[in-house]
């Protein structure tokens, strides 16, 4: 893997080594694939209007976030279905992020169960929620990650239906029949429904959760269980007030990595007005497009506490499974201390807004 020397390396070499399903799952949005691209657009069309003559000698990413020590503002965004890209699935991803000093969150989509995740690493685990239909299996699965040690919920809540992903459509994703969701037991599944026609995703997530999802489910959730709860899929001022009025600890401005509502606004463009909006009184974090270290730095200059990484994990996992997930997170902890440096930022605390050039 020495001659990957970035995360669109990692990505280019992950592609012949995943069957056409799993890669199209992976690298696909939803329906033009529009907010998919401006994700990344969005980050390129800033500039960092550095800083000069600053002592740039000793300089550290490390920040905290939610009560977390982390190496760098970067923690291992939910994806579902590791286990197609390498055997040990989440397993390997968590001691990725051991590796690097930061935590994971675990899709409610993994191929291993929760209990096994949490046990393989050090690296703490939050658990990403999806709310069932059914009340009690969502009880039941909320206890169980309480239980096995994740540290936070993450309630997903812009999927009410699973986003026109026209890829797996084609492809009749499906999952291999030796590779379970475990953590779908609590509401009485163990793998995705047949689909003869379609996306099998799309059909568990049409039998499984509940459109009728609501701003008092959060109180719900709240009420059965010690856990902090994030918010993830907030790309509106108003909603991130509200969730912030609902006792929620943290955010994360999110459209579903471009594959839910396509047209939906790029993460970047839309996070300066929710982070003033909430001002300090909320952990604000943010996915979509995160692939160098100066995309971390415009994050933090505009406003999140850290940033949500996600399929440039799945590709270091396809090429080289734990080892390449962990160098995935190397380069870019390396890129960010070298946009810091650069930027005349020792610390994270001086990634400040002005660093963004109007």
């Amino acid at each position: 893997m020495d001659e990957l020397l970035n995360l669109y390396d990692f990505e280019r070499a992950a592609q012949p080594l995943l069957p056409p399903v799993a890669r199209d799952y992976y690298a696909s949005g939803a329906t033009d694939e529009i907010t998919l691209r401006r994700n990344r657009q969005a980050f390129d069309e800033l500039c960092i209007a550095y800083r000069v003559l600053v002592d740039v000698s000793r300089r550290t990413a490390a920040t905290r976030v939610l009560g977390l020590d982390l190496a760098m503002p970067v923690l291992v965004a939910p994806t579902a279905f590791h286990g197609l890209a390498t055997p040990e699935g989440e397993v390997a991803t968590a001691r990725a992020a051991q590796a690097a000093g930061t935590a994971m969150i675990l899709s409610s989509l993994s191929n291993r169960p929760v209990e096994d995740v949490v046990a393989a690493s050090a690296a703490p685990t939050w658990f990403q929620l999806y709310v069932y239909k059914d009340r009690g299996a969502s009880r039941a699965l909320v206890e169980r990650v309480q239980a096995a040690g994740c540290q936070a919920l993450v309630l997903t809540v812009d999927a009410p239906l699973l986003g026109n992903r026209e890829r797996d459509v084609r492809n009749r994703f499906a999952l291999p029949p030796d590779l379970p969701v475990p953590n779908l037991v609590a509401a009485g599944y163990g793998g995705l429904p047949d689909a003869p026609e379609g996306s099998g995703l799309a059909a568990a997530f049409a039998q499984l959760l509940d459109p009728t999802l609501s701003w008092a489910d959060l109180d719900w959730l709240a009420s059965i269980t010690d856990l902090p709860v994030i918010v993830k899929g907030i790309v509106r001022a108003d909603d991130a007030v509200r969730a912030r009025d609902h006792g929620v600890a943290g955010l994360v401005v999110s459209n579903h990595g471009g594959r839910q509502l396509d047209t939906s606004p790029a993460t970047i463009d839309a996070l300066p007005a929710i982070a003033a909006a909430v001002g300090d009184d909320l952990t604000v974090l943010l996915d979509g497009g995160i692939r160098r270290g100066t995309d971390v730095l415009k994050a933090v200059a505009r406003g999140a506490d850290a940033v949500l990484v996600g399929r440039p994990i799945l590709w270091g996992l396809a090429v080289g499974g734990e080892a390449g997930a962990t160098r995935v997170l190397e380069l870019l902890a390396e890129e960010v201390d070298l946009a810091m440096a650069l930027a005349g930022c020792p610390t994270v605390a001086d990634i400040t807004g002005d660093l963004i050039a109007p």
